[in-house]
């Protein structure tokens, strides 16, 4: 399946509108500085407004894509979300009142599928896909090509850009559509979440990977290594191909096809 990742073009956040108008850069904070190559990047501690987040239920935005995490619900306009039918169609639900968080037919599973794509599964099971007619629909039972999903972020505003390269919005029926090419207020949306922001954000990374590329395969060669003569063998090729696989989405099967080399693990031939 990582191999029908890369023929999604990535679409870049384009803003419609008065182009004199100077929007502010968004400012990250500081953050601890990583090696190159390391594997267990973590994502800083949630910056949030508490306020706002109180008047969600609790459901806080996400503001960059390291934070896209567990359940997550589509804000478009004010407190009023995406929801999930079960005929597959998508559409608003009603204005939830301030401190109400969204109906369980709001709620939606994310499913990181690279460092950019995602996929997204409706609370009855199916994952989201645009469909020919350029709707947004959730009614696949597997991820293909047109159930990836890339979040936009810029200028401290999020927009969801489809398989078409067209971005997520809703039409004057209160339909979900992917339809624009370019990013206006229209095709603003708020992804917020209500994962526990005091949760490891190492919690889901594996333990042989929360190092460098390096460290990442000595571990998983002493986790797998037959050790019939106690010696430890490590691919020495360039590792270069590790960052490559990590960021398409196949790091353990070239990590596989590097100790397969080597001709020692349990599991090749």
């Amino acid at each position: 399946m990582a191999d029908s990742y890369s023929f999604v073009k990535g679409g870049k956040l384009t803003l419609k509108g008065n182009k004199d108008k100077k929007l502010k850069k968004h400012k990250h904070k500081k953050k601890r500085k990583h090696d190159e190559s390391s594997m267990g990047e973590s994502s800083s501690t949630v910056s949030h407004n508490r306020e706002d987040t109180q008047d969600h239920g609790g459901w806080w935005e996400i503001k960059k894509f390291d934070d896209i995490s567990g359940n997550v619900a589509f804000e478009i306009g004010d407190r009023t979300y995406v929801s999930a039918l079960d005929n597959g169609l998508l559409t608003l639900g009603p204005p939830r009142s301030q401190g109400e968080a969204p109906d369980p037919t709001e709620v939606f599973t994310v499913l990181k599928l690279s460092e950019t794509k995602v996929a997204f599964k409706s609370g009855y099971g199916k994952y989201l896909s645009v469909d020919m007619e350029r709707r947004v629909v959730g009614r696949s039972e597997a991820i293909g090509n047109r159930e990836q999903f890339e979040p936009v972020f810029q200028d401290g505003q999020m927009a969801l850009n489809g398989c078409n390269n067209c971005f997520v919005s809703a039409d004057d029926d209160g339909d979900i559509v992917c339809m624009s090419t370019t990013a206006g207020d229209e095709q603003m949306i708020k992804l917020r979440c209500n994962l526990d922001i005091e949760e490891d954000p190492l919690e889901k990374v594996p333990k042989e990977e929360r190092g460098s590329i390096k460290d990442a395969e000595v571990n998983y060669v002493k986790k797998f290594q037959s050790f019939q003569d106690r010696r430890l063998r490590v691919n020495e090729n360039d590792r270069g191909e590790l960052k490559e696989a990590k960021k398409d989405g196949y790091l353990h099967e070239k990590l596989l096809d590097r100790r397969e080399k080597m001709k020692a693990d349990r599991y090749c031939k």
